[in-house]
């Protein structure tokens, strides 16, 4: 039987949630994960901090967001950008773009 490969489209294949941040796990691993995100209009409710066992690449594909660090850095970010947040930091989106949507790439790694 001859090899099929399958492609797909990263912006393609899902509705938004405006009030949720939308994950697709796109390759995994023991040691990681990586995972597509589409975010519209999304922050993270004020009582909320996300925190990953994980280190996290972090890269915005298309849109703008920006990020607040537990210590009160803001991270701004505009397409193409990325950085990493060592794993066991609080952090939170405060904003996300509605249009253009946000597209992000993340890799969980240990």
């Amino acid at each position: 039987m001859p090899l099929k490969i399958i492609v797909n489209n990263y912006y393609t294949g899902f509705t938004p949630d405006p009030i949720l941040e939308n994950y697709t796990k796109l390759l995994f691993g023991r040691r990681f994960n990586l995972e597509k995100i589409t975010s519209k209009g999304y922050a993270t409710p004020d009582n909320k901090w996300i925190i990953e066992e994980t280190n996290e690449f972090v890269m915005l594909l298309k849109g703008k967001a920006e990020l607040l660090i537990e210590t009160g850095q803001k991270i701004k970010l505009a397409e193409g950008d990325y950085f990493i947040i060592p794993k066991n930091t609080k952090h939170k989106v405060i904003r996300t773009s509605r249009k253009p949507l946000c597209y992000w790439l993340t890799i969980h790694y240990k």
